[in-house]
């Protein structure tokens, strides 16, 4: 079985590196198509992150 805190670890640290990658992208002019890119990886992140959190406080119960 997975440890939720160390996913819930995980998924932060991947938005994180999904925000600096959509600084970067505005930092050097990058195509609209990357910065959607790393706008829903942000996104998917949130949603994941979020599902996680839900999924760990159902298994304390």
């Amino acid at each position: 079985m997975i440890h939720l805190r160390s996913a819930i670890t995980v998924i932060i640290i991947g938005i994180a590196l999904w925000f600096v990658a959509l600084i970067v992208a505005f930092g050097i002019d990058a195509s609209a198509d990357s910065k959607w890119i790393c706008g829903a990886g942000i996104a998917l992140g949130v949603i994941g992150l979020r599902y996680t959190i839900r999924r760990a406080k159902r298994e304390v119960k």
